[in-house]
């Protein structure tokens, strides 16, 4: 089947799932409706480029007629213009096509959460986590996405032990999900008195943040404890139980094993919005498990995964002393503005990672 018999196929299926959009019984299920109307609006661009790709070349066509059968020199001339005109429109629409029809993966528009833990290194590794922290926070503002913190660990020496986030912004998980896996840090510590490099490590995890249709929780078999928070947040922090914890058991259908998930959520004063967040949480977490067999299936296709797979690979090092961060997934991809990184300029090196995963992506989908 060549690209335009794909691309036909593909417009009578986008066609299709209009009609049904439009059927009440899809418009009753809203589960099926939300994934309906997302998939519709993903394949949108695709039939929009191939619209005008039989447009363009049924003028070029056309103008090719035009040129062999006509005598008039000033009619000749337009019809030229207009095949050079075409051709390069068709050329440049064919390789959006080629973008266009890589495989994306469904949870790209997802808002994220993210989860830094610190690693080997004692205070230092907490330090660190704290700086990925803010370097995500300053990356995320120059994308207008919205943070906001739900759980947090603080280091004895400062930095963060853990911390989770939620990003919220368009399509903010299809690209902070080149974030995932294990961050290393070469730097003289602040403790050490020798000036010597040490080598300390934080983990990121990038999870696509679910939404209330993506995960059936039966909320009656949910076990609820409230505890009073500690630390600052004003005088009802230790006085009033707003913090709230829950143990939930789930079976794993892609395993069959039983497993408990434990959630803690002390983020604010107010009980009934700790046990909103802390079940927005237990959502993400159960759809990431579920999700892990997607990875799983792509995983063994393909020979690298440049934006997910296992989280404990070490990908990034971060050198102080040479002003420099290298990422490990792509050969060569390494910055000497180390200061920037920091400060939040990570688009130079996400976009170089997201190059690499379309060019697979392409080269899997042509085999």
């Amino acid at each position: 089947m060549d690209i335009t018999e794909k691309l036909g196929v593909i417009k009578h299926r986008w066609e299709e799932m209009g009609e049904q959009l439009a059927d009440p019984a899809v418009v009753a299920d809203m589960k099926r409706y939300v994934k309906l109307n997302k998939d519709y609006k993903d394949l949108e661009p695709l039939v929009r480029a191939f619209n005008e790709y039989r447009l363009l070349q049924g003028n070029l066509s056309e103008a090719r007629s035009m040129l062999e059968s006509e005598k008039d020199d000033e009619l000749r001339k337009m019809a030229a213009e207009e095949i050079v005109n075409a051709q390069n429109r068709i050329e440049q629409l064919e390789q959006d096509i080629r973008l266009l029809m890589i495989p994306k993966d469904p949870q790209d528009n997802k808002n994220a959460c993210l989860e830094i833990r610190a690693g080997t290194g004692g205070d230092e590794a907490c330090l660190f986590a704290g700086d990925l922290f803010r370097m995500y926070v300053k990356y995320c503002e120059t994308k207008g996405w919205k943070t906001e913190i739900t759980f947090v660990s603080e280091g004895s020496s400062g930095g963060y032990k853990e911390i989770d986030f939620t990003v919220v912004g368009d399509g903010c998980y299809g690209i902070l999900k080149f974030e995932s896996g294990v961050h290393r840090v070469q730097r003289v510590p602040k403790t050490e008195t020798q000036g010597r490099i040490h080598t300390s490590a934080a983990s990121v995890a990038v999870l696509p943040e679910a939404e209330e249709f993506d995960v059936e929780i039966n909320e009656g078999e949910i076990k609820w404890d409230t505890f009073r928070s500690s630390g600052a947040g004003g005088q009802n922090v230790n006085k009033v139980e707003s913090g709230v914890r829950l143990r939930y058991i789930w079976k794993n259908p892609n395993t069959g094993v039983a497993e408990e998930i434990l959630i803690e959520c002390t983020e604010t004063r107010d009980q009934p919005k700790n046990k909103e967040r802390a079940l927005s949480r237990l959502r993400t977490r159960i759809y990431d498990l579920e999700y892990q067999k997607y990875i799983n299936d792509i995983s063994a296709k393909r020979k690298t995964m440049v934006s997910t797979g296992d989280r404990s690979a070490k990908i990034r090092t971060y050198n102080f002393p040479q002003g420099r961060v290298t990422d490990h997934r792509v050969d060569g991809l390494t910055v000497y503005n180390l200061a920037a990184v920091m400060d939040g300029s990570l688009d130079e090196i996400i976009n170089k990672l997201q190059m690499a995963e379309n060019a697979e992506k392409m080269k899997e989908n042509l085999e």
